[in-house]
């Protein structure tokens, strides 16, 4: 005879046999409930801290200490939290541009950021600023718990920092020769005003990229640059000739000063001897009128006589020329 089960009997066997499973595995309901608590727990005591990190324990939202790199404990279910922060990473925060993908060929976003980017000159020159400023974290307390969006604060300040320093600066003196002081004064500005607010934010340092005039006034900036090349050009010319006739005219100058204050020396010297010699010469000749007449005499005829190329002595007691004494150069006798 075939076994026939209302739907009902059906019902009452499957509810006796869970009732039955139920009371068997009852007894390991707790072990299974205090293993998930142990796991829980162990989750939430044992926490890891990255190597280039430092974590900030609070307990009950409250600031208690700082943990360095590697694993350590703390309280569970709660009672104590841990959060990481990279205190030796370097941030990088872009103005004007954003770098779509970094690599060997970096890729950079076609979209314009004018808002940022446009700077008033103190000359009132527009200029397109794109500059990056590069943070780290050296106060991981302050930067959880005394500014809310550090990020937002390192952006806001910079702007307002860089724009203050570009109303400083000519235009051409942001396009050439300032910009390393720009950078330098534009870090410590910024450093400055974090600190006053406590951001816990190192700056590492402010650096102008790209600095160009809007692309409408382009070609009237270069017209303007060429000019100023040239003006350039022309005064490092002019003096480049002038460091060359100058000196050169001084030098000669100074040559014919030297020559004639040489020659006057001379005349004065040659003078004074010439005078100090007749002197001696004629407190000789008072002394002995007849020698000293005969004496300079004697001394002006060979200083004659040495530059005269024939000599003829004649006896003065001759009527005639013709018996005469014949002398050469030398002072020899011509045979």
């Amino acid at each position: 005879m075939e076994d026939f089960r209302t739907p009902e009997d059906l019902f009452k066997e499957g509810s006796k046999k869970m009732s039955e499973a139920s009371q068997h595995y009852a007894k390991y309901l707790p072990a299974v409930i205090a293993v998930f608590i142990a796991i829980f727990a162990l989750k939430s005591l044992v926490y890891s801290i990255g190597p280039d990190e430092v974590g900030v324990i609070q307990r009950f939202g409250k600031y208690v200490r700082q943990a360095g790199p590697g694993l350590h404990i703390k309280l569970p279910f709660g009672i104590e939290d841990a959060t990481p922060v990279k205190v030796r990473k370097i941030f990088k925060e872009e103005f004007g541009f954003r770098t779509v993908l970094a690599g060997v060929k970096t890729r950079y976003s076609l979209q314009q950021y004018l808002d940022e980017s446009l700077m008033l000159t103190g000359d009132l020159n527009i200029l397109d600023v794109r500059w990056i400023v590069q943070f780290k974290v050296k106060d991981p307390v302050k930067l959880l718990f005394a500014t809310r969006n550090p990020r937002e604060n390192v952006r806001d300040m910079a702007e307002v920092v860089m724009s203050r320093l570009g109303g400083d600066y000519r235009v051409d003196e942001l396009l050439t020769t300032k910009r390393e002081e720009i950078d330098h004064e534009a870090q410590v500005e910024l450093q400055s005003l974090l600190d006053t607010y406590n951001t816990g934010i190192d700056v590492v340092t402010v650096k102008l990229l790209d600095v160009n005039p809007p692309d409408k006034v382009k070609p009237a900036f270069n017209e303007v640059n060429e000019a100023k090349q040239e003006k350039e050009r022309m005064i490092n010319e002019a003096w480049e000739e002038y460091n060359k006739v100058i000196p050169k005219a001084k030098g000669e100058a100074q040559r014919t000063i030297s020559q004639a204050e040489g020659y006057a020396l001379d005349k004065i010297n040659r003078a004074e001897g010439d005078a100090s010699r007749f002197m001696a010469t004629w407190r000789e000749y008072h002394k002995a009128p007849e020698i000293t007449k005969k004496r300079l005499y004697l001394e002006t005829m060979s200083s004659v006589m040495t530059g005269v190329d024939k000599k003829y002595i004649i006896d003065p007691r001759q009527k005639t020329i013709l018996p005469l004494l014949e002398l050469d150069k030398n002072g020899g006798i011509q045979k």
